[in-house]
């Protein structure tokens, strides 16, 4: 084997088993969600396969001969491939949480083949290359540096290209048939004989399956789908990695589906009432409130904060998004430094990755960055999602508590006192919070949330920390619904 030919081997080889890990988390998000234990799991697994399939590469090459596995290996590593996401699509929906051992146990079906497959070809290549013991470490460490270099360019062009470019599936499909067309011309000139016909129709057969999905959009962050309502033909429901996120009726605005949707209305109501509003939304998932504000506040001055592009151009074809409507295509947390200081009277925290808030958006230095964005009667709110201990909840609020001079938590009573679970709405204010009157919309349109405030309030916070950038493990936080 030339040298060339043995270095591209090693540097393509590591550079699928990265490309592989970066599609992973997205296969997985319509089942598991998009967090950082994902993360966690996805990067331990693929590192157990490198571990494994080096090791049994070295081993396997010292046995036999090495120039006759190169060919299987890699057709196996195409075949593991094209077959992950099958697997996801089959274990993914028995799963019935999202906790570590859910989260290692799916991977490990679903990736850890082809990870530890491709892995054994570098130490392969190796022993082919080594002619004597006096040359092992260079030509050792050689390799181990195209590895990783190969690595380094399969991370940076997925994450950076394709995932930007194409849908999963078929840049797995791409992946997965150049490896094992590139393994059939090894087995074929290496080996003892000729592969049958039978293992391209297995390739092929699996490639058509894996066309499918179970994303209606893949958005550069999101498996998406949107349902019609059942029950209101005009209404759409939004799903994102398996959660119901928004909801919008294309006929009435006005009409707010979801219960947290109707608190934040309630809010609004009293904020500056019966005046055009300045508001900023921090995540636009369906745009509900883009509609809303318009409805309800003409005039109204709105800016939506949205980091996933395709989601705009979902809601401007599909969810009624006005094509006039103001749209800052970036990470949140960046795109707030375009607001100016004091402009806003309402600003809305409604961004979401699964059932948590992205860690990053619920830290005291980015509340006061929000906080310095408000007017002197701005009101801040923020919707989020917690069950059993509620530790996320607590901490999320006495966060807010420390930046803002009046707090106020809205949901029902029993999730107050840690006896169920759902969406909390936060409201942070410099100005005096009308309790009396919120109170009296909630009551107005029969809901069972109650504002807490001042003791209530800081009952329930129970003296959680508040969150800091350098510690807030927003993931780990939030318990599950069970």
């Amino acid at each position: 084997m030339s040298q060339l030919t043995a270095r591209l081997l090693v540097f393509s080889t590591s550079a699928a088993v990265l490309v592989l890990e970066i599609l992973a988390q997205r296969l997985l998000a319509p089942y598991l969600g998009v967090s950082l234990e994902v993360f966690t799991g996805v990067i331990g697994v693929i590192l157990a396969g490198i571990a494994v399939g080096a090791w049994a590469g070295g081993a396997a090459a010292d046995r036999g001969d090495p120039s006759r596995l190169v060919g299987p290996l890699l057709v196996a590593g195409g075949l593991t491939a094209l077959a992950s996401p099958l697997i996801v699509d089959v274990v993914g929906p028995a799963s019935t949480s999202a906790g570590p051992l859910a989260i290692v146990v799916i991977t490990t079906l679903g990736f850890f083949a082809p990870a530890a497959v491709l892995s054994a070809v570098p130490p392969v290549v190796v022993k082919l290359r080594l002619a004597s013991l006096d040359e092992t470490g260079s030509v050792v460490g050689s390799y181990s540096a195209i590895g990783t270099a190969g690595a380094i360019f399969g991370t940076f062009t997925t994450g950076f290209v394709l995932i930007a470019a194409f849908p999963t599936r078929p840049i797995i499909i791409a992946v997965g048939a150049a490896l094992i067309v590139a393994g059939l011309g090894f087995w074929s000139h290496h080996g003892r004989g000729r592969l049958r016909a039978g293992g391209g129709s297995v390739a092929l057969a699996a490639a058509l399956v894996l066309l499918g999905g179970p994303c209606e959009y893949e958005t550069t962050y999101h498996c998406a789908d949107i349902e019609i309502d059942p029950d209101r033909s005009s209404g759409r429901i939004l799903w994102l990695d398996g959660v119901r996120n928004s909801y919008v009726d294309l006929v009435d605005p006005t009409h707010l589906e979801f219960r947290y949707a109707q608190v934040m209305g309630d809010v609004i109501e009293h904020t500056a009432p019966g005046e055009p509003l300045r508001a900023v939304s921090i995540g636009g998932g369906g745009f509900t409130f883009s509609a809303y504000l318009d409805a309800v506040r003409p005039g109204t001055e709105h800016v939506v904060l949205e980091i996933d592009r395709l989601l705009v151009d979902i809601g401007h074809s599909r969810l009624g998004l006005d094509p006039e409507a103001t749209v800052i295509v970036d990470d949140a947390r960046r795109s707030l430094q375009n607001v100016p200081l004091e402009w806003a009277d309402l600003i809305m925290g409604d961004a979401f990755s699964g059932l948590s808030v992205p860690w990053h958006l619920t830290t005291l230095e980015f509340v006061t960055e929000v906080a310095r964005r408000l007017g002197p009667e701005g009101i801040y709110l923020l919707n989020l999602i917690d069950y059993g201990d509620l530790r996320f909840a607590r901490a999320a609020t006495a966060t807010i508590d420390a930046v803002f001079d009046h707090t106020a938590v809205l949901a029902p009573p029993h999730y107050l006192g840690g006896e169920g679970g759902g969406n909390f709405v936060l409201v942070g204010s410099h100005a005096r919070i009308d309790v009396k009157g919120i109170g009296a919309s909630v009551a107005g349109r029969g809901g069972s949330e109650v504002v807490a405030v001042h003791d209530e309030l800081h009952r329930f916070i129970d003296g959680a920390a508040y969150l800091r950038d350098d510690f807030a493990p927003v993931d780990q936080m939030i318990s599950r619904p069970r």
